[in-house]
């Protein structure tokens, strides 16, 4: 009897019950369209970190560089030798980059701390090359620290990027980045950001082996090719692969084994980023507290302190989206409910002859009202099914679209995983202000996205039915002797 009077009913009331439907589907599409768009604006903000993090890393281990002393410049020192007029020569200068260095053993000591799943270390080199003819005796080294100065008159002095030519001299200077990575823990770190497209990777034996991975950007730049040898001071490594970054700029324009960095750098034993990986991500916060408390001197930097470095339209849309599309959704759901209820509510008081002849039949007021109830929670869930297809359509759309967004990453950002993001400026070195990214926005829905939509819908139903049952149960078997319109 129930289901026969309730499909009698939603058929007789076809219009009235669309209405309410449609009330309910437009706050639920909304929700399933806000929350795709933030689901996919996280997926944005992953791939910013990933390509500086790399992939799996939670956070960094560093330790903030020293500001220079007294009467030093910081600036790098270049030695050339006296040989004859017009004979080309070069100097190499490796320095570690942005941070101070830290022991080996940090990395074993981070990896001991409660919540640590993994950690590795990497050690961030930068390379200036100076090369060129020099007369002699018309060029020294600048023992202020400076790059490389005349000393007669009438002469320039030299500048970090391109091509220099002045009293009788011309030189090129080249900056690049290095990055020391742990062959035998290639799973977490930087260079993770990036897959190698052309020949391979570091084999595990190949902890102090003189090879090289290149940047693909570099390696074009450079026309190097698999099998090539690349020389740092003075050391040749075999170009044994070319990796790809997967979004945005790669970690380092060239990877050598961990061991050879510190070599090149005379940082023996010493690495300037550890690279953690949590055991649980709901408890980051908690292991940076750990090792910050237990690893004095250390700054631990985490993709959420990251994300605060991120701006641009990314995280303008990613705001909007979090707040004004949290609470837009939320007001009109609540709207939604409300007006389902009251026309719920209203349906029930024009139909007061019905309901109360059917007491003064013996219904009792329990099954008039799961009778209402039970034709709000029909209406509930087709609101919902057709929330769920406006919602589907509406994430198809803006995914079929992408809509470019940019992300600009913030000076230092990264906590120093990026080996790359030099600037040469004057006669000196400043980490570059930072770079943008483009990353194309999808709208994922996930299967919880389609939960919520549901529950939302039955949750709408009950409310209605909620309204519309409390004004039946107050009808009374004298209403049907009322004239209703």
């Amino acid at each position: 009897m129930f289901f026969t009077y309730l499909r009698r009913e939603l058929r007789r009331r076809r219009k009235a019950a669309l209405v309410v439907a449609s009330g309910l589907a437009l706050g639920i599409a909304l929700v399933i369209v806000v929350n795709s768009v933030s689901s996919g604006m996280n997926q944005a903000q992953d791939k910013v970190l990933q390509s500086l993090y790399g992939l799996g890393t939670d956070m960094t281990v560093t330790k903030a560089a020293e500001a220079p002393k007294s009467g030093e410049t910081g600036r790098p020192r270049f030695e050339f030798g006296a040989k004859d007029d017009g004979e080309e020569q070069s100097s190499d200068r490796v320095m570690v980059q942005g941070f101070q260095t830290l022991a080996s053993s940090t990395v074993t000591k981070v990896a001991g701390q409660k919540g640590v799943a993994d950690a590795v270390g990497g050690l961030s080199l930068q390379v200036m090359k100076v090369s060129g003819e020099f007369k002699r005796g018309q060029f020294k080294q600048d023992q202020s620290g400076g790059t490389t100065r005349q000393s007669g008159p009438g002469g320039s002095g030299g500048q970090p990027q391109g091509q220099v030519e002045g009293g009788g001299a011309s030189f090129d200077v080249n900056s690049y980045s290095v990055y020391g990575t742990d062959v035998a823990k290639q799973g977490l770190g930087p260079l993770t950001s990036s897959k190698v497209t052309k020949g391979r990777t570091f084999k595990a034996s190949e902890a102090d082996a003189k090879v090289a991975v290149a940047d693909t950007s570099y390696a074009k730049e450079k026309k190097l090719a698999l099998g090539d040898t690349v020389k740092i001071k003075g050391v040749k490594y075999k170009l044994i692969g070319i990796a790809t970054p997967d979004s945005g700029d790669a970690a380092a324009n060239l990877y050598v084994p961990l061991k050879q960095a510190q070599t090149l750098a005379g940082a023996k034993n010493k690495i300037t980023t550890v690279y953690v990986k949590a055991t649980d991500s709901q408890q980051i916060s908690a292991v940076k507290a750990t090792i910050q408390k237990n690893i004095s001197g250390t700054t631990v930097t985490t993709s959420a302190d990251l994300a605060d470095t991120v701006s641009g339209s990314l995280s303008t849309a990613s705001d909007l989206a979090a707040n004004v599309g949290k609470w837009l959704s939320i007001a009109v759901l609540v709207a939604a409910f409300l007006v389902a209820g009251l026309l719920t509510s209203s349906a029930v008081s024009r139909r007061v002859r019905e309901f109360g002849t059917l007491k003064a039949l013996g219904w009792k007021s329990g099954r008039v009202t799961r009778q209402v109830v039970g034709e709000a929670v029909v209406n509930g869930l087709v609101g919902g099914a057709l929330g769920i297809a406006v919602g589907l359509a509406g994430a198809y759309a803006v995914t079929a679209i992408s809509p470019t967004l940019t992300a600009e990453l913030g000076s230092g950002a990264g906590g120093g995983a990026r080996g790359g993001g030099m600037a040469m400026t004057g006669p000196g070195m400043r980490q570059s202000a930072g770079k943008t990214l483009d990353i194309a926005l999808s709208a994922p829905v996930s299967a919880t996205t389609i939960t919520l939509a549901v529950g939302l819908a039955v949750a709408g139903g009950l409310i209605a039915g909620a309204f519309g049952g409390w004004r039946a149960s107050r009808l009374r078997p004298a209403d049907a002797l009322r004239r209703v319109e």
